[in-house]
């Protein structure tokens, strides 16, 4: 089972090569396809000797969808440029997916710091869960021939993988696998946890009554600063 690895970038020079560092070491068969919205720093030149790369317009959901249509696997796992997957992940997709019930899945999802608020959304994370949400950062895979048939990636600046994880659940089971994928707490580190799970629930909350996510996007704090995220 061929499975591609399909990670958006944007100026990630400073997490790209331990994430490919990391891929390298997986066990099973798998491509790597590293899809940047126009980084302005190293990232290509760091990736390029370890990734099939390409270029698209920016944005995740245009980067993913990039990536998706150029991968050959029978699989698509996307994987953030600043998260860590273990060795045997690749194996774990595959054996996960060889009940024909099951169209996709993510990861158990822990952070790479025992900072404050990466404790408290550990804490979090599987009530999430059960609220049927899941979110990038986690690893989400599928059949490809499932994602062709939901439509894939939307161009969408924010919540393109919720949206995509909706239309997934639509078509079978969605598992999260015991194994972990660490990624960076690098979004809320120095932040209030409290300010930013209300703000994230306010924009959860206008996402479901039907605010379009771009425009959510706009009031969306990322990591780089106060900028629209990538």
């Amino acid at each position: 089972m061929l499975i591609s690895i399909i990670i958006p970038t944007l100026n990630e020079e400073s997490s790209i090569s331990r994430t490919l560092a990391a891929i390298a070491g997986l066990h099973g068969e798998y491509e790597v396809i590293v899809v940047d919205g126009g980084s302005s720093d190293h990232t290509v030149e760091i990736a390029a000797p370890l990734a099939r790369v390409i270029e698209s317009e920016r944005g995740r959901g245009n980067q993913q969808a990039a990536g998706a249509k150029a991968a050959n696997g029978e699989v698509f796992w996307f994987v953030h440029a600043d998260s860590i997957p273990g060795p045997h992940s690749c194996l774990a997709i595959e054996e996960s997916l060889r009940d024909g019930r099951i169209v996709g899945g993510n990861f158990s999802l822990c952070f790479d710091d025992e900072g404050r608020s990466s404790r408290q959304l550990a804490v979090v994370y599987p009530y999430l869960k059960l609220l049927g949400l899941c979110y990038g950062d986690s690893g989400i895979f599928l059949r490809a021939s499932v994602y062709e048939a939901i439509g894939g990636f939307r161009p969408y600046a924010l919540f393109e993988d919720v949206d995509l994880v909706r239309r997934i659940r639509k078509q079978g089971r969605f598992r999260t696998l015991p194994d972990k994928l660490v990624t960076s707490s690098r979004r809320f580190a120095h932040r209030n946890f409290a300010l930013m799970f209300a703000e994230w629930t306010a924009l959860q909350i206008l996402y479901w009554v039907g605010v379009h996510p771009d425009r959510l996007a706009s009031m969306y704090a990322p990591v780089r600063g106060r900028s629209k995220p990538a």
